[in-house]
């Protein structure tokens, strides 16, 4: 495809996947000298070739990807559309920015280029590598992905590099968006260079992308330009496939070599000596920093993985040994290791497939396998169709419990891990009882970390709740503990009468009494109301005994009291919840205690919405206050002018 500049014209691109019927191919390193000296005769018109000579090889001034897209210059005008051209939308290169910010997790972005490879076991391939390397121009490190599947011809490589074009319509494909290859390289790096070898129809190819952010930013492009060369291998000589002119394809290989991590041209054709006859190598570069402006993978703390910053990890300070216990399992390895990461990505052990990470295989690993006392659900999904089958839900006890408190739902679609749902580890029902199910009824988001909320979605995740109940009930034996029955009452009140404390100071004169068992003032009784939390004081009487004709006997006083104060709401509710209890069983108690930790989950995720809003709103406080600030002192100054005149 021909770069775009000022004057230039380019080909529009498309996203497609690859469909190669057969793996042969030839060619190799050898014969592209020829083929590169049949270029070097050609004139670059300067026009174009000003975009691959603007300056030597630079990063963007910011390094860290949640601040890539700040300070981006917009130019007032577009680049007006070459004569015979037809006026088309354009995309801002600052779109790939914004588009890659749907990956929150680095981890996320890898799992979607793992899954283009998974989508090519169709295909023929055997495996997919993961690995670092170091690129030679300023000894930096880059990630590497390579697989041996059917590869991209020049059409298809062209619609990889599009927005929103996939024709990945398989029930066993996980791609479905098109967008996942554009997002997740520019989510772990600034740039992207990718290799593809491929045989279709008798024709042997092989092409050579660039998706740059550096070179878009860099060269001031107004459109997203996606550098690109194609060579037809399919003779003992291998032919530049040329769609404009020889100038275009010369320009476009040499913002190639500008811009890619390859200086020269027997490096960029030995990356396909590597491929072999068919496949696909994608090399991000320029990988992003964290705020602390350190690599957010890490590729030193173990020579057998990539790693994300851990920050649960105390310098310098020991932890408790549970501590240590809990780190140590898969359940939270997953979140800072991709060899934990990609060993649960996918629920069914491929038989022909391998992910081989730093040159290590990845040991396939399903929790469902190891969990004990297990049981399978069969959930059907409401208002199912045909395609809608029945899932299985498979719940049990993992095998380091009650010890150590994992619990929560890994949720699969099409094979793919998409959610690890955890829970609270303080509620003893949920302590040691995971569960592992596959929803192909429910449509994951775009970033594949989470699922839409739909209804289907929102009645499975409260049917997942009710089971994982409805199992610790059924074995909650298994731990030693036990479900009593307590007989109810017959009666359950629904006001509690609370006798007043008495008071500090005597308020009526004794009278010679055999006892004093009985108070002279008579008791105060309080009454309160459930429905409103208030409180009620009767009028202070003498008890009968001490009562005269006239109503009081002469020595009685009645004085004003001073009230006591109400009952707090808690302690109606706490009181009245003990009062209730009494006559439920375990079973009540316990399907009770589900309740309320739904209501405080509700409750939790309310307050962080709230306090959210609240932060917003001190934002826009502070900046309205900076902006009266700023217009106070434009009016004075005009007052002050005004005032000169």
């Amino acid at each position: 495809m021909a770069p775009k500049s000022k004057n230039a014209t380019v080909s529009d691109v498309v996203y497609l996947d690859s469909d190669s019927d057969s793996d042969d191919g030839v060619g190799g390193r050898g014969a592209f000298r020829s083929m590169a000296s049949l270029m070097e005769n050609q004139q670059v018109p300067s026009t174009i070739a000003d975009a691959a000579t603007v300056a030597p090889r630079e990063t963007l001034e910011c390094r860290s990807f949640w601040k890539a897209g700040e300070n981006f210059v917009i130019p007032n005008g577009v680049t007006p559309t070459a004569s015979g051209m037809v006026e088309h939308a354009r995309v801002h290169p600052k779109f790939l920015h914004s588009n890659a910010t749907s990956h929150k997790w680095a981890f996320g972005a890898i799992a979607e280029l793992l899954d283009n490879a998974v989508d090519e076991i169709q295909n023929g391939a055997t495996f997919v590598k993961i690995d670092k390397i170091d690129i030679v121009k300023d000894n930096s490190p880059a990630l590497v992905f390579q697989d041996d599947g059917g590869g991209m011809d020049p059409d298809g490589l062209r619609k990889c590099m599009s927005l929103g074009y996939s024709s990945k319509k398989s029930n066993t494909t996980i791609g479905q968006y098109g967008n996942g290859f554009k997002t997740s390289t520019m989510r772990l790096g600034a740039d992207a260079i990718v290799f593809s070898r491929s045989s279709r129809g008798g024709k042997s190819t092989q092409s050579v992308g660039l998706l740059s952010y550096t070179f878009l930013r860099k060269t001031s492009q107004d459109d997203v330009i996606v550098p690109m060369i194609d060579i037809d291998i399919s003779k003992e000589r291998p032919q530049p496939i040329i769609y404009g002119s020889p100038e275009d394809w010369a320009a476009n290989l040499q913002i190639l070599l500008k811009w890619s991590p390859f200086s020269t041209e027997d490096e960029l054709w030995q990356q396909f000596v590597e491929i072999g006859t068919h496949g696909t190598k994608v090399i991000i570069y320029n990988l992003w920093l964290n705020d602390e402006g350190i690599y957010e993978l890490s590729f030193d703390d173990d020579s057998e993985d990539i790693r994300l910053q851990d920050e649960g990890v105390h310098d310098g300070k020991r932890l408790p040994p549970k501590v240590l216990e809990l780190r140590s399992h898969i359940s939270y390895q997953l979140r800072y290791s991709l060899r934990a990461y990609a060993s649960m990505l996918y629920l069914e052990k491929f038989e022909n497939f391998k992910i081989i990470l730093r040159g290590i295989p990845v040991e396939q690993f399903n929790i469902a396998d190891e969990l004990r006392y297990s049981k399978i659900i069969k959930y059907k999904p409401y208002k199912a169709t045909m395609e809608q089958a029945t899932t299985k839900i498979k719940v049990g006890f993992i095998k380091e419990g009650p010890k150590l408190a994992v619990c929560g739902y890994n949720v699969y679609h099409k094979n793919r891990l998409i959610r690890v749902k955890t829970c609270r580890r303080g509620s003893l029902i949920k302590i040691c009882s995971p569960g592992v199910l596959e929803a192909n009824f429910i449509e994951p988001a775009h970033d594949k970390q989470d699922f839409e909320r739909s209804s289907l979605f929102q009645r499975l995740e409260a049917r997942l709740k009710k089971i994982v109940h409805d199992y610790w009930q059924s074995h909650v034996q298994v731990f030693g503990y036990n479900i009593y029955k307590v007989p109810a009452p017959a009666v359950k009140s629904k006001k509690i009468t609370i006798r007043d404390q008495p008071p500090t100071v005597n308020t009526f004169n004794h009278l010679p009494l055999p006892s004093d068992r009985i108070s002279q003032g008579g008791p105060i009784i309080r009454e309160i109301s459930l429905s409103n939390a208030t409180s009620s004081r009767t009028v202070a009487v003498a008890a009968p005994h001490l009562r005269n004709s006239a109503g009081l006997r002469s020595n009685f006083q009645p004085v004003q009291l001073s009230p006591q104060p109400a009952a707090t709401v808690s302690e109606i509710s706490s009181q009245d919840t003990e009062n209730n209890l009494i006559g439920m069983s375990a079973d009540e108690i316990s399907e009770e205690n589900m309740q309320l930790f739904m209501r405080c989950e509700e409750y939790v995720k309310k307050e962080t919405e709230m306090e959210q809003t609240v932060s917003n709103l001190e934002k826009e406080l502070e900046e309205t206050k900076s902006k009266c600030a700023r217009l106070a002192l434009l009016v004075d100054a005009k007052r002050r002018e005004m005032q000169q005149v």
